[in-house]
This record gives C-alpha cells, structure tokens and sequence, in this order.
C-alpha cells in the first residue's frame, strides 16, 4: 500500500472533511466507515473551521487593500511633519522664532536634528508635539510658520492618526483571526487522522486495490515511494488467482 500523508493547507483540510462527511452521506447503514460520533464532530468542525477559513481570506483581503492607502497616509503624514521641523529648526537658526520657544515643540534649543520619525507611535508623538507647541507659541503672540502651514500639517496628521486606529483594529481582528485558526488546525488534524484510521480498520480485508479505491472514495490522500509499485485492478486480480491455485492445491493435497 502506498503511505498517506495528512492535509498540508487549510483548504485541503476543508476539502477532506468534507469528501468525507460527503460520501458518509452516502452510504447505506451498514457501510459507515466512520463511526457515529466521530461524523458529528466532523459535520461540526467542519462548519466552524470553513467560517473561520472564510473570514481569514476576507480579513487578508481587506488587509491588503488597506494597508496600500494606509502606507501613502503614513508618508504624507512624515513627509508634512518633518517638513514643519525643518522649516521652524531654520526659523530658529535664522533668529525669526526664540530657540527657547523650540521647548514648546518638545524640541532641544540647541539642536536641530530631525527627531526619530521611524514608527507609527512616534509619528503620532511628535505630530501631536508639533500641533500643540505650534498652536501654544502662536498664542503667545508669535507669527505662524508657513509652507506648511500647521493647519495644512494637522489635516494629514489627522487622516493617518484615523488611518493609524483602524489599522490597529484590523491588525487585531487579522490576529485573533489567525490564532483561532492555528488552534482549529491541531483540532482538525487530529479529527482527519481518527477518520482515516477508521476508514483503513473498515476496509481492512479488501484487497489492496479496492481498499484504495474505497479509502479514497473518502477523501483520503495516497503517494506512491519512489519505484513503488502502483496498484491497479489488475493487481487484485493476481491476488485472486493466486488464491484460488493455493486453495486448489490444499484441496489436492487432502484428497491425495
């Protein structure tokens, strides 16, 4: 007999419990491979885990599609925000702001390096910083910075800021997606290999060739080693015949 190996993706998973479940169905009452037990938590698992499998791809889908626009509101957001600091570092150098009034923007005075804009959070951070220290200074009596203007660099902040939030939500729900998933594998797995082992126990006195042909009726998926044999009718046949001249020969055998 060639060896069977376990499904190795969901959707193989999905396609052998229900070949299964299918040709259970099938079957007349004294024919069921699988017991009743075993076929009730298969007809259970296998709706849950095509749920859980359906919604995975839509959240993949959805995560993919979102996560192109979130990108462009990410760079559009760092682009605004790290302009603004450029342009109020060279308004300090060139005397037009007070170096001090940098400490509103969370800002050294005496330095006029670009902070770390590398993640999200921090993006958050110092669009936040800049927007409330640009929004203080101005109250103080100090003249806006133009191009850009705070109001044009909260607008993008703003749209990545709600971008940023709902992308957390579908990172999470992808997560928890996910992890459902990989603990219903283990489960389903566990449910394939009970139902093989039981297909294999009922058509244990077949003959090689129709044992297959059976088992695979089921779903169940054979691979032939290398220069293995492979079976066919034929080797039935064979089996047959030398059965029939052993049989022959031991009746010989008494009558002699």
């Amino acid at each position: 007999m060639p060896y069977r190996r376990l499904p190795k993706t969901d959707q193989a998973r999905l396609r052998a419990l229900q070949q299964a479940v299918r040709q259970a169905g099938e079957a007349s009452f004294n024919q069921q491979a699988i017991n009743y037990k075993t076929l009730t938590e298969a007809k259970r698992l296998l709706m849950h885990f095509e749920n859980q499998v359906a919604q995975y791809h839509a959240n993949v889908d959805t995560k993919v599609s979102d996560n192109k626009q979130y990108r462009h509101k990410v760079r559009n957001a760092r682009m605004y925000i790290s302009h603004f600091i450029q342009v109020l570092n060279l308004a300090a150098i060139r005397g037009e702001i007070k170096k001090g009034q940098k400490e509103l923007y969370h800002l050294h005075p005496n330095s006029h390096t670009l902070p770390d804009l590398s993640t999200e959070e921090l993006l958050l951070q110092w669009g936040k910083n800049i927007i409330e220290g640009e929004q203080a200074r101005i109250s103080q009596g100090g003249f806006p910075i133009y191009n850009p203007a705070i109001n044009k660099v909260q607008v993008h902040y703003d749209i990545f800021r709600e971008h940023y939030n709902t992308h957390v939500v579908h990172k999470k729900t992808h997560s928890r997606v996910f992890e459902n998933i990989e603990t219903m594998r283990k489960e389903i797995d566990a449910l394939i290999l009970s139902i093989w082992d039981q297909i294999e126990a009922f058509y244990k006195d077949e003959l090689p060739y129709a044992k297959l042909t059976k088992c695979q009726a089921y779903g169940m998926i054979y691979y032939y080693r290398t220069g293995e044999t492979k079976l066919t009718p034929q080797t039935d046949q064979l089996i047959l015949r030398e059965r029939a001249q052993q049989t022959k020969l031991e009746w010989s055998e008494k009558e002699g």
